[in-house]
């Protein structure tokens, strides 16, 4: 008997120009997936992942057409099937888990009905038999107390737990064959770790194979027994998960991993040049060739065959392999400036608490508090002119909300957020003086919902200026190329629209926006979050630059613990509204003090097979922080009995220079810590 599940032969899918030409989104794809395993598929947006994955299941989707080649399950090629054969398939045997679970979840139905719309569909179970099975699956996707797990609507749940229930949902048929796209982006670090470590668990507890399609190279090396590398529609790297990552025989994997900031370095990230080239604008040669540092004439004119390379078990497309085949280092980083800590003193947050609740009109007459426990709780950070302050902490910790009152669209609750220590920003937006909305500009996380969609990026960029400047004419023209090439895009993206611009491109047109209002201070949200390992690593290089150039201060959002150590100068860590730690970055990553940072920290995945995360703290959602005691009580491995859960917590500062709100003294912390 075969142990090949899957087989993908010579498949190549596209579509049809205006012109009437053939253009490939897909390649000659060839590969196959075993029982039992897992594949991880990679490369850059636009690559072909998810088209590949897609075929998988034999969906193609609209606009698309296969060209040629097959795609066998049990012999039989689904891209061949019609819909009612497809039906019997999909979700029986072959299932898919999407990227967003909270969208892919029906909002108005409880979880326990949509698994069990799945189990009508995919299994013969009678409704006794479904209910006890609905239950065992919420056991096996670790989710606690599966019958009021049950009982609840998709948005009573965490992200994690929602991504829990998604997964159980797809394996609701016990299928034979599992595909992921994307399934832990847009996860806290911890949350993502938890899901890694479940999907783990069911590939050995089922037997069940899987294809995990992403982006993030940390995850892939957590999951994946074989690795398959996608550039412009083809495979150019095929091989084990270990070869792959530590032994990157093609530039362009070698390329995406030193675009990949490390915990263990201080520094940005190598940004990789250009970008992807556009479906049918290669002819001949290479498609890899224009961003290639190991190039040759060969390479311009000649396409490389897939060579398989027996020592390394790896199927590399590239000419000019040998030359990276004993190269040991893949990791690097570029040096920045670091801001001086002591400077002036541009942003002041003084017990800053800020509540959701709703004061009813008669609590507001008579002044009286409802909300005795609020969403962000006591803050005190000063900020320093010039530098780079980032709030890190798992979904619901705070940071965006912090931002939001600092940016204006949050009314704080009590305390004050000084602006160069004469200025009020504690209220609204509305009440807020021109100049002062002028000084703190806001980066959102999505691009594509931040940019109007009807304006071209002369029109966006010219908003700004006009506002605050009053620029017209010549005057604003010139400023919006010198924005646009500040940004590394030029005067040519003027006419361009947002949907006609790549996702680092569109993050970038953002960037140029938040900037053209000459501000002080901007606060980024997420900026890199949803971006390529390669742009993200662009996008933090150009953030650094115009700080340098302009001497500009950055509040950073983030849950990528690596982004965040590549850029700040400061680290301020949140749990649950409540500031934990913090201290210079350099500090809180070497000496991390606080047990929650020590959990954030431990984490993190590394693009390294050998290296798995720490999971030191429960899987565990706190709907809100507790009444009294320390905020991180429920989860801490530490916990010293009543005295955490009754008392707050003291400030403390340690030996290296990190302020820790726990009642562990600091140094029996650092004796445990050694």
């Amino acid at each position: 008997m075969s142990d090949i599940i899957q087989k993908v032969k010579n498949l190549s899918i596209g579509f049809r120009s205006k012109k009437g030409e053939e253009i490939l989104i897909l390649r000659n794809i060839s590969t196959n997936i075993k029982k039992g395993e897992t594949v991880g598929i990679v490369g850059e947006s636009g690559s072909g992942k998810s088209t590949l994955a897609l075929a998988m299941m034999g969906y193609v989707k609209q606009g698309l057409y296969t060209i040629d080649g097959e795609c066998l399950f049990e012999s039989s090629n689904l891209l061949k099937k019609n819909n009612r054969e497809l039906e019997k398939i999909r979700g029986r045997k072959i299932a898919m888990i999407p990227q967003n679970a909270g969208q892919s979840l029906t909002p108005n139905l409880k979880i326990g009905y949509q698994i069990d719309e799945a189990l009508r569909l995919h299994t013969n179970l009678k409704n006794i038999d479904r209910d006890k099975r609905i239950s065992e699956l919420l056991k096996k996707v670790r989710l606690p107390s599966p019958e009021t797990i049950a009982l609840r609507y998709p948005h009573e749940l965490s992200g994690g737990q929602q991504q829990r229930v998604a997964v159980a949902m797809a394996l609701a048929g016990n299928p034979e064959l599992l595909l992921l796209d994307e399934p832990t982006t847009g996860l806290d670090v911890t949350t993502q770790a938890h899901v890694l470590e479940l999907l783990n668990f069911i590939a050995k507890d089922t037997g069940t194979s899987m294809v995990y399609v992403s982006h993030d190279l940390g995850a892939i090396a957590q999951v994946s027994d074989r690795i398959i590398v996608m550039y412009s529609g083809e495979i150019v790297l095929e091989g084990p998960s270990r070869s792959i990552l530590k032994k990157p025989i093609h530039p362009y994997t070698y390329g995406l991993l030193k675009s990949i900031p490390k915990l263990s370095l201080a520094g940005l990230p190598d940004s990789m040049p250009g970008s992807q080239p556009q479906p049918g604008s290669i002819l001949k040669g290479c498609s890899f060739f224009s961003r290639c540092n190991i190039g040759e004439d060969k390479c311009k004119n000649n396409s490389p065959e897939l060579e398989y390379i027996s020592d390394l078990k790896t199927s590399v497309r590239c000419f000019n392999y040998k030359s990276l085949k004993n190269k040991d280092d893949i990791s690097s980083s570029i040096s920045r400036n670091e801001a001086i800590i002591n400077e002036k003193e541009i942003l002041n947050l003084t017990n800053v608490s800020i509540s959701y609740a709703k004061q009813k009109l008669i609590d507001q007459i008579f002044n009286k508090t409802v909300d005795t426990n609020p969403t962000v709780k006591d803050i005190n950070i000063n900020i320093n002119k010039g530098e780079t302050i980032a709030l890190v902490g798992e979904s619901g910790s705070g940071k965006s909300t912090i931002l939001k009152s600092i940016a204006g669209l949050l009314k704080t609750k009590d305390g004050k957020i000084r602006f160069e220590k004469d200025r009020d920003l504690s209220s609204n937006l509305k009440q807020r003086k021109p100049n002062d909305l002028r000084a703190i500009q806001l980066i959102f996380q999505n691009p594509d919902e931040s940019l109007n969609p009807n304006h071209n990026v002369e029109e966006i960029l010219s908003q700004p200026l006009k506002l605050y400047f009053g620029l017209s004419g010549k005057e604003l023209n010139k400023n919006i190329i010198e924005l646009l090439e500040k940004v590394r895009l030029g005067e040519f993206y003027m006419s361009r629209y947002p949907r006609q611009l790549s996702g680092g491109e569109k993050q970038r047109v953002a960037v140029a926006r938040a900037f053209a209002a000459k501000p002080d201070i901007i606060l980024c949200d997420e900026v890199t979050s949803a971006l390529d390992v390669s742009v993200q690593a662009a996008v933090l290089n150009l953030l650094q630059k115009l700080k340098d150039d302009f001497g500009t201060t950055y509040i950073f959002v983030s849950h990528d613990l690596a982004v965040v150590r590549a850029i700040s100068d400061r680290v301020a860590v949140l749990y649950q509204g409540r500031l934990c730690e913090i201290g210079p970055s350099k500090n809180v990553y070497q000496f991390p003090s606080h047990p929650y940072t020590e959990v954030l920290l431990g984490a993190v995945l590394e693009p390294d097979p050998d290296i798995k995360p720490k999971l030191v703290a429960e899987d565990i959602v706190e709907e809100k922080p507790p009444e009294q005691g320390c905020s991180f009580q429920g989860r801490c491995s530490r916990i010293l009995g009543e005295k955490c859960k009754k008392e707050t917590p003291p400030w403390q500062i340690t030996k290296s220079g990190n302020a820790i709100k726990c009642h562990i003294n600091v140094n029996d912390l650092e004796k445990l810590q050694s």
